[in-house]
């Protein structure tokens, strides 16, 4: 997601500079480009070859070395971003007053924007007045100053001021500099995980959907720059990025009363939910107990969001659904096609080994309303919402 974005990775000297090397890492396995400037005090808390082996670009830490001058301007001029990490106290009031007395702060004051800071500081230091002013400079110049996190620090005290973990550092990168505009302006509706029908207060009918297809379309869509409404049902997943809309509901009723509030707002709706076909004719008030040797239960049938959105569906709304055939897997998602007037519909085939509920990788068959079929490869189900997505656009 940050292939070919070119980043400053500025380090300074505090404790936290240590998680450098796995920030470093994870940044490159991510695609970036990293150039790491360090402050001269950072070199006691981090190896600077060890940087360089990660990032492999040559470490920068003064104006001056090997009597050759690193251009502080070209460097800025060059990044697309530049985070400066661990921010410490120090750093920060320096940034926030226009100080330049290294490499580092040279090439901040020399790039205007995409600066995130993220700082690390013993507790008082990060409530301390001072400091807070300086956060409040440094934000109304719009950078961005990421919050701390609570636990123990360096001083063995517990509290406030942690470094936030490189793998939190990095999300906040993809989701706020690394998502694309190829879908951009799209509002996008999906539903994902099982419903839940209650027959007591203790027990339900449900299925074995985990959410994790729908769950991969809403990161899939939203990194592309799509704004996400994400309607799901219980399960313990959820979406990565805060930026994704979630809607929870247990529900068939739940579900398509939110589809319904939705929908009319929606450019595409993909219906990756595992909907209850039926639920409990009455649901007992107390807890049933286990008395009798039988216990029947009566169905009845929940309504059929897919169709009623299909028959409300406007002029250049786009409707996915998805099928799971045991038997006449292209029959019988062809004849859901057509009766709940889709688009697309995915098809998966319980037959296929590695696909379906729970599994980490799905295969699928994407038909068109022309009854052109696309077959995937068995992958990842992030690699599944990508195939649909070219498919859908091509």
């Amino acid at each position: 997601m940050l292939e070919g974005k070119k980043i400053i990775l500025g380090v300074t000297g505090g404790i936290a500079a240590y998680k450098m090397t796995s920030l470093t890492r994870l940044l490159v396995k991510e695609g970036a480009s990293v150039q790491i400037i360090m402050s001269p005090e950072a070199v006691q808390f981090v190896s600077p070859l060890v940087l360089s082996t990660l990032s492999n670009n040559q470490v920068l830490i003064h104006l001056h070395e090997n009597n050759q001058w690193n251009n502080h301007i070209e460097l800025a001029t060059w990044a697309d971003l530049m985070i400066i990490a661990p921010a410490t106290a120090n750093t920060l009031a320096k940034a926030a007053h226009g100080l330049s007395d290294s490499l580092l702060l040279a090439t901040f004051l020399s790039k205007k924007s995409n600066i995130m800071f993220v700082p690390a500081m013993d507790e008082d230091m990060w409530l301390n007045p001072i400091t807070q002013k300086n956060i409040d400079i440094l934000t109304s110049l719009d950078h961005d100053i990421l919050p701390v996190g609570e636990g123990f620090l360096a001083s063995g005290i517990e509290g406030k001021g942690r470094m936030l973990e490189p793998e939190e550092i990095v999300l906040y990168v993809k989701e706020n500099y690394g998502r694309t505009k190829s879908m951009s302006g799209k509002k996008i509706l999906i539903t994902a995980g099982p419903t839940q029908e209650s027959i007591d207060p203790v027990r339900f009918i449900s299925n074995h959907s985990s959410g994790k297809m729908g769950i991969a379309l809403a990161e899939t869509c939203y990194e592309n720059g799509a704004e996400v409404q994400l309607i799901l049902g219980p399960t313990h997943l959820k979406p990565i990025y805060k930026g994704i809309e979630v809607v929870s509901v247990a529900t068939a009723e739940e579900m398509k009363v939110a589809c319904d509030i939705y929908f009319n707002e929606v450019n595409i709706i993909f219906m990756a939910a595992a909907v209850a076909d039926y639920k409990p004719m009455t649901r007992s008030s107390q807890k049933i107990k286990k008395i009798e040797e039988e216990l029947e239960l009566t169905l009845c049938k929940n309504e059929d969001i897919l169709k009623g959105l299909g028959l409300k569906k406007k002029e250049g709304q786009v409707l996915i659904g998805f099928a799971l055939e045991s038997e006449n897997e292209i029959e019988n998602a062809l004849a859901k096609l057509k009766s709940k007037n889709l688009d697309f519909i995915v098809l998966n085939s319980l037959k296929d080994e590695g696909a379906g509920f729970g599994y980490d990788t799905n295969q699928v068959t994407l038909i068109n309303k022309k009854g052109d079929k696309f077959q995937s490869d068995l992958l990842s189900k992030k690699d599944i919402a990508n195939f649909i997505l070219s498919h859908l656009f091509s």
